[in-house]
């Protein structure tokens, strides 16, 4: 399975491709993670343009079964982070 680019990797190329250095690029990234976060946190959603949307939600408690022993276990409830891809990136991925 192929891995995708280590965070050095990515704001090396953001760095060629705008220009920058590469601390700028660093920086940049940060802010932007940053701000993905705070508005997740706080909304509950961000929609990335042309890329997908990151969504907070709810999932509730349900029962699982323990696959090493087979006994029914409860899964407490919990906040889960999805993202959804936006059709235009899979129409230009796929």
């Amino acid at each position: 399975m192929a891995s995708g680019l280590t965070k050095s990797q990515f704001t090396a190329a953001l760095s060629e491709a705008w220009g920058l250095s590469k601390k700028e690029a660093a920086e940049g990234y940060e802010k932007f993670v940053d701000l993905v976060y705070g508005e997740v946190r706080g909304k509950g959603e961000l929609t990335l343009p042309g890329l997908g949307k990151l969504v907070k939600q709810n999932r509730a408690a349900r029962m699982g079964r323990n696959p090493a022993t087979g006994e029914a276990i409860s899964i407490p409830a919990k906040t889960v982070v999805k993202f959804r891809l936006s059709k235009a990136a899979k129409e230009a991925i796929l």
